[in-house]
């Protein structure tokens, strides 16, 4: 059996044609589909149940401003996928985990009830509701038109579509978060580079109108303060995410801590390594996926039925300390809960005449949230490098569905990255009050210099 669900509109497009939401599709919106485009529905067997609406009020005692409690946390696993159990779940895995579970004898993936428990605020619903009329792909799909808010493609029609859903999914308005990234050595040593991001959703913001938005050509508004180790400290980068990377590509200066200058830094894209990142990841893994699609050519696959990482809510607990997560070749898997979900597979392939160290790469995007779950990396001879996963919770105090922590687990050399390390530190602030004044170069030079 073909474990890809493809529409005839899909199949159409395949074929290299394109098409139009009919306005038979746009009227199922809110009704069989979401307001963000998912099937409703429970699967037929019911292992995945329907969508009805998910977390949309925190569970009792929770104060904003802490870490947040489990809303699932009396479920206990279904099953655990095992290296000696794992052809018996293949259709269901994706073909990095396959990896990781042949390459890793103690590898595991403890299997959970099914909670579908995204949620976004009703104006993101009733925004991706007129995007449906006036959404456009532009600069060959290298660029976005006419949306703002909301979801531009609820129903999509191609693989450029999904992928602007994720990287315009709703994270809030504005957040500051203290985080712990780290590059794990193969036998476990570490060292912690503490970081302190913030981020202005210009897309999602609420007074935002669509000329604005593209007048400023800015999706995002990005800062990034190293505070520790010594080496590091000091060092801020700002970046302003473009809504046409090649149009005109992504903005981003450095403050020096050493030099104490500003300067410009055109390299914070692409294949370029990662930030403090000790060499296991590219610029634009950060996030699952970020930058300009220009380098790939995208194939929307189909719907396919997965086990991936989801409610990450005993991950994120601010009752663990980092060296309970952190252990040689991968993270606590006792820690980790996977579900079975619904998710859009996504393919992207390496251009003619363009370069990247990955030549492939397959994307797994959750259905309910359009957030990327797992990420499958391939080297120059198409063998599996690089295996991402982004453990997810719904933060339900501002109702969005976001990673608490994110892996890259390196396959060729037995280290892993994990990006985003909480648990010892103050919970996400979602009610920072920016504008886009605060990320500029001046901005950058007068708090370097304070």
């Amino acid at each position: 059996m073909n474990p890809f669900r493809l529409s005839s509109a899909f199949l159409v497009l395949a074929a290299g044609a394109s098409a139009a939401v009919s306005d038979t599709d746009a009227a199922r919106l809110g009704k069989d589909l979401s307001p963000l485009g998912a099937e409703v529905a429970a699967n037929a067997d019911g292992s995945i149940p329907a969508w009805t609406g998910g977390i949309q009020t925190p569970p009792a005692g929770y104060k904003p401003g802490a870490h947040h409690p489990d809303p699932f946390a009396a479920d206990q696993p279904l099953y655990t996928v095992t290296p000696a159990n794992a052809a018996q779940y293949e259709a269901k895995l994706s073909a990095g985990h396959l990896a990781v579970l042949k390459a890793y004898p103690n590898y595991k993936l403890a299997v959970y009830p099914t909670r579908r428990s995204f949620s976004n605020p009703q104006r993101v619903y009733d925004a991706t509701r007129k995007n449906l009329a006036t959404a456009k792909l532009v600069s060959n799909g290298n660029g976005l038109s006419g949306s703002t808010v909301g979801v531009p493609f609820p129903i999509p029609q191609n693989g450029l579509e999904v992928l602007w859903n994720f990287l315009t999914r709703y994270r809030g308005d504005a957040v500051m978060r203290r985080i712990d990234q780290a590059a794990v050595e193969r036998g476990g040593g570490y060292q912690l580079v503490k970081l302190e991001d913030e981020f202005v959703f210009n897309y999602s913001r609420p007074d935002i109108t669509s000329k604005e938005l593209e007048d400023s050509n800015t999706l995002i508004y990005f800062k990034q303060a190293a505070v520790a180790p010594a080496r590091v400290a000091g060092s801020i980068l700002i970046g302003h995410e473009t809504m046409d990377q090649v149009k005109e590509p992504r903005r981003a200066w450095v403050y020096n801590a050493g030099r104490r200058r500003v300067t410009r830094a055109p390299n914070i894209a692409y294949d370029n390594p990662g930030t403090n990142a000790d060499g296991q990841r590219t610029t634009d893994q950060y996030d699952m996926f970020n930058g300009a699609p220009d380098r790939y050519e995208w194939t929307l696959v189909g719907k396919k039925e997965l086990i991936v990482p989801y409610n990450a809510y005993k991950l994120h607990s601010d009752k663990l300390k980092v060296a309970d997560i952190l252990k040689p070749l991968h993270p606590n898997q006792d820690l980790a809960r996977y579900e079975l979900h619904r998710v859009w597979v996504l393919e992207a392939k390496l251009k003619s005449g363009t370069s990247h160290l990955y030549s492939r790469r397959t994307f797994y995007i959750d259905e309910d949230s359009w957030q990327i779950l797992i990420a499958d990396q391939y080297d120059g001879r198409g063998q599996m490098w690089r295996v991402s996963e982004a453990h997810c919770i719904n933060y339900y105090d501002v109702q969005t569905f976001w990673s608490t922590l994110e892996v890259h687990l390196d396959l060729q050399n037995g280290r892993y990255l994990a990006i985003g390390l909480d648990n010892e530190n103050p919970m996400y602030d979602f009610t920072i009050k920016r504008t886009p004044a605060d990320y500029t170069p001046d901005s950058l030079r007068r708090e370097g210099l304070r």
